[in-house]
């Protein structure tokens, strides 16, 4: 329905009296009527040489618009969980979804012709009895009338929404003013613009757009919205009683909304119903049973469909804020066409009318988010050592993220601490997603510490070495020379190690150093690799850097002690790389959402998962899936920590910084496999006292 844009805007300064504009009013119906609106605006002139009108009044008259620029409107974008159907958040600037006429249903089409606009499907555009009769009082008393047409309403609606959509400030509030003053000149524009309107639309589409464009509440906008609001139901299912509440509202939004004034909500409703009845589209007893009805016991309000942002999706909140930023800083092109930049991209959001399914599995979120508060109560704090001595106490967290090996899926994504990113937060609460990197939540990371291991056993199996080869678990300190780079040198002092978690001594296997977990035991083994192929190993299988801000800028960096993880990473990040063990050798990146489809149910691009078959060969993959089950067993780091049943279980514990930050990384197979382990989770979870 949309149009060529708008005329420019008339010279400043022309006035229009009240007998002007009648006469120019009068004129243009009849000719209008007669010879159609482009005529009328070409016969004007002739009609007014009766000197009816001014000359400056026809100027006026003729610098008018004839064509209405339809933009689209803005509409409320839904985000829901892996089931498509469980809403977790809205985001809107205005609350509103479009539907079409076959969406309504009569009894609302009905109340809002009865009371707005009864003669709407015999005018052409404007009923000059009333509008004349509206002109001449407006000009001889302070008591402003109406007696706009749906038509005419419409067309005003409209241009607010055109005036609202401009950018420029300036502009948007001279158009805000011509769209909104009560002036003369305004109503003759808006009856130029509604007969010109009705000659290229039919009633029905006029009715249509009404009711999609208007407001019926102070935070609603469209009858979709309203049914959903007021009655938790569609506008499709509206009953008369139902309908002549919401019909009722539109005049004044902040009066007659029902849950501000139900009184007078309920006085605006029965003159809505009296004029179905009047006006045959309701039957006496329907009327009276309505009418009988307080409005209070009718109502049904469904509060969440009201609800703007993150923060009413709760224990979700966190996920949903990591889907509005892979939105705002996606860099493979999925949401460029979105706007160019992170604010941009974020408006589209809130007026796109998109519906996205995401992955969030809620049972997952459920058991995730009480996991976490369980073993990390919300304001537990720890009492820790600062750079000058002193004991301070600090907030602990803790974080878990689960990601679906072989698709990226992130199911579950939950720490202990509340989130909420508003200005007031509610007590204990973060702003902080502990689980994604700096860019999706604000978080600079933590050091994975032991967890890193497995790539460095990885690099181990792939040039050739064994899990039954013997290493020294006990060499205290290892001199630079005794490192190799493909990449650069090995500088700096003697790096003395110590054994945080496994205490083996002497000669052990690497296999029950991985167990054990023994610092002394990887020193070693590292100094039979090449610590650059470690490093490309790592990124391959999917270790991600978190903090852009430290000296590698988020990148992997090389020297001897990487192997023990001193590099800030996320929770999410170790899930996505573990889950590539899990996979049987395949890295996807980690995704958030699985479709999306815009306010016309068009299917649009959604941000891929790149998965990499190729990351890691399966033979040792499943060979590092064998090395962890031992972490789980007696004489491993965790052991008694697997699954109820002695289902198989497989992880890798970690610490880092003086226990200031522990892990556990794993994956379960839902049941074994002979060609290998089909891994529906990879479960990343970090404690912390940042």
């Amino acid at each position: 329905m949309a149009s060529p844009a708008a005329p420019p805007p008339r010279p400043r300064g022309h006035k229009v009296n009240a007998f002007q504009l009648i006469a120019l009013l009068l004129a243009f119906v009849l000719v209008a009527a007669v010879g159609g609106v482009l005529a009328a605006g070409l016969f004007i002139p002739a009609v007014a040489g009766a000197k009816a009108v001014t000359d400056t009044s026809i100027e006026v008259f003729n610098d008018l618009p004839t064509e209405l620029e339809q933009k689209p409107l803005p509409q409320t974008s839904t985000v829901y969980a892996s089931d498509g159907k469980t809403v977790l958040a809205r985001f809107y600037d205005q609350n509103r979804t479009d539907v079409s006429l076959k969406q309504i249903s009569p009894y609302m089409q009905h109340a809002m012709v009865a009371i707005e606009d009864k003669r709407f499907y015999q005018h052409g555009g404007i009923d000059v009895e009333g509008t004349l009769r509206a002109l001449v009082n407006n000009a001889t008393s302070d008591d402003t009338q109406g007696a706009s047409t749906l038509t005419q309403q419409y067309v005003k609606n409209v241009l607010i929404q055109n005036a609202l959509a401009e950018t420029d400030p300036a502009k948007k509030a001279a158009a805000l003013e011509a769209a909104r003053g009560k002036t003369n000149e305004r109503k003759l524009r808006e009856a130029k613009l509604s007969i010109s309107l009705e000659k290229n639309m039919t009633k029905d589409q006029i009715l249509e757009g009404y009711l999609n464009i208007a407001q019926f509440g102070l935070k609603v906008y469209g009858v979709e919205a309203a049914a959903e609001y007021y009655f938790s139901t569609t506008a499709a299912k509206l009953t008369p009683i139902q309908a002549a509440t919401i019909a009722g509202i539109t005049q004044r939004p902040g009066d007659y909304d029902p849950t501000v004034d139900p009184k007078e909500s309920q006085r605006r409703r029965n003159v809505v119903l009296n004029d179905m009845y009047q006006q045959s589209y309701i039957t006496k007893k329907q009327y009276d049973e309505a009418v009988a009805t307080p409005i209070e016991k009718s109502l049904k309000i469904d509060n969440t469909a009201i609800t703007n942002g993150c923060q009413p999706a709760q224990i979700s909140a966190v996920f949903c804020d990591y889907v509005t930023r892979v939105i705002a800083n996606n860099d493979d092109g999925a949401f460029t066409a979105w706007g160019k930049t992170s604010t941009a991209r974020l408006d589209t959001l809130k007026t796109g009318g998109f519906d996205i399914v995401t992955t969030l599995d809620l049972a997952d979120q459920k058991n995730a988010t009480q996991k976490a508060r369980n073993a990390v109560p919300i304001n537990k704090l720890s009492t820790t050592t600062d750079k000058n001595g002193d004991h301070v106490k600090l907030q602990m967290e803790s974080a878990i993220s689960s990601v679906e090996p072989g698709t990226g899926k992130i199911i579950a994504m939950a720490q202990n601490r509340p989130f909420d990113a508003s200005s007031d937060p509610i007590k204990g609460a973060t702003s902080l997603n502990y689980s994604a990197d700096y860019n999706h939540g604000g978080s600079k990371g933590f050091s994975p510490g032991s967890s890193f291991k497995p790539y460095v056993l990885a690099e181990w199996l792939a040039t050739g070495h064994s899990l039954n080869q013997g290493i020294s678990g006990d060499i205290p300190a290892f001199a630079p020379s005794t490192f190799h780079t493909t990449c650069g040198s090995v500088g700096g002092k003697t790096w003395t190690v110590s054994n945080s978690e496994g205490g083996a001594k002497g000669n052990i296997s690497v296999e029950q150093a991985t167990a054990d977990s023994v610092n002394r035991a990887y020193a070693a083994m590292a100094t039979k690799l090449d610590l650059c192929e470690i490093g490309k190993m790592a990124v391959s299988i999917g270790w991600r850097g978190s903090n852009p801000n430290d000296q590698f800028k988020g990148k992997i960096g090389v020297y001897p002690s990487m192997i023990l993880g001193p590099q800030q990473t996320s929770p999410l990040s170790q899930a996505a790389a573990y889950a590539t063990f899990a996979s049987g050798g395949t890295y996807c990146e980690p995704i958030a959402i699985t479709s999306i489809k815009n306010a016309k149910g068009k299917k649009i691009q959604v941000p891929s998962a790149h998965c990499d078959s190729s990351a890691l060969d399966p033979r040792i993959a499943s060979t590092i899936t064998y090395a962890l089950k031992g972490v789980l067993q007696p004489g491993g780091t965790a052991p008694g920590q697997g699954l109820d049943g002695g289902r198989p279980a497989v992880g890798k514990t970690g610490t880092a910084q003086s226990s200031r930050q522990t892990w556990f990384v794993g994956y379960t197979p839902s049941s074994p496999q002979p060609s290998g382990w089909v891994m529906p989770k990879a479960t990343s979870t970090s404690t912390t006292s940042p």
